[in-house]
């Protein structure tokens, strides 16, 4: 696989990595196999995977040990990214910012993850209660005190993004980039560019409607999280079809399938941007890796940005 810079970390990754939430949290949790999961990230490490993003909140605590095992005597061979930042509470996920949960939950990442060092530890989620300097600040004590070596945010305002860098270095930012969630650039991929961070692309095969699975009348299973997202609801998976379609167009013409032509989207938009579209399969695995051979011309990016942008339904 090719690779590009992880912003300015000095460190270079493959195109395409690997997001680890779905093999243990949110998705399809009837069909969880941690034995194939470990399969894929190991796999994924082979085919020259080198991103491997986890979090405490997935499981939680779960994802981070079958990563940790995962990765046993591969340690050295990937950049291992985890998040810290949000907490299951009373059946909710929220944010917690202070600075003695940040100290406490690195703590427990690295005997999870079985590591002495986290290469990538990202804040998940500002906590509006808590200044984010507070925040930003217990987060640069972890790089101090050698339990991680670089420190990103995720799903952080360019405002947000401003006050923490000026407390320390902001290495990366993760948020969700697709073809039909754009947002992100307007504002936040040029502060990136600007401060020379990379951006991490999470959800970048739309959480699988891109690929052409979500059809009308598709029924998710229980526990599956996006039976209460508005783009997944019966009239906005029917709206959004022409969406899907387009994409399968250009992939045909290309010999591709639809994930390769929305991951080779998302990595033409800039080249510091890295998607971690997350799988727990292994024909998946294979599939989104080959997306680095896939080139789309000028005109089909053009076509493509415009089609994302007719998407019906807010992505939360």
């Amino acid at each position: 696989m090719k690779t590009r810079p992880l912003g300015t970390t000095g460190w270079n990754v493959g195109r395409i990595g690997l997001g680890c939430m779905g093999m243990s949290f949110a998705y399809t949790p009837g069909r969880r196999d941690d034995a194939e999961s470990a399969q894929v990230i190991r796999r994924a490490v082979d085919l020259g995977v080198t991103l491997v993003d986890t979090a405490d909140v997935y499981g939680p605590h779960t994802n981070e040990e079958l990563v940790g095992k995962a990765l046993t005597g591969l340690r050295d061979d990937v950049v291992l990214a985890g998040k810290c930042g949000l907490v299951v509470r009373d059946g909710d996920i929220v944010p917690d910012g202070r600075p003695e949960h940040i100290r406490a939950a690195a703590d427990g990442s690295l005997a999870r993850l079985g590591v002495d060092e986290i290469d990538l530890y990202q804040l998940h989620r500002v906590d509006p209660q808590v200044p984010v300097e507070e925040t930003w600040g217990a987060m640069a004590e972890l790089v101090r005190a050698g339990k991680v070596r670089r420190i990103g945010m995720s799903e952080a305002t360019v405002a947000e993004l401003d006050a923490a860098h000026a407390v320390h270095e902001v290495a990366t930012v993760q948020s969700e980039l697709s073809l039909w969630s754009q947002d992100q650039l307007e504002a936040v991929v040029p502060w990136c560019a600007a401060h020379g961070a990379a951006f991490i692309a999470y959800g970048p095969l739309g959480r699988a409607f891109l690929t052409g699975a979500v059809k009308p009348g598709h029924r998710l299973e229980d526990g599956d999280w996006r039976r209460g997202n508005p783009r997944f609801q019966d009239a906005a998976i029917t709206a959004n079809q022409h969406i899907a379609q387009g994409v399968a167009d250009i992939a045909a013409a290309h010999r591709a399938t639809p994930a390769q032509v929305a991951l080779a989207w998302v990595l033409a938009q800039a080249p510091d941007i890295v998607p971690i579209p997350g799988t727990k399969r292994l024909a998946h695995l294979e599939e989104n890796v080959r997306a680095d051979g896939v080139e789309l011309t000028a005109d089909e990016i053009t076509r493509l940005t415009a089609l994302g942008r007719t998407a019906e339904g807010p992505r939360y």
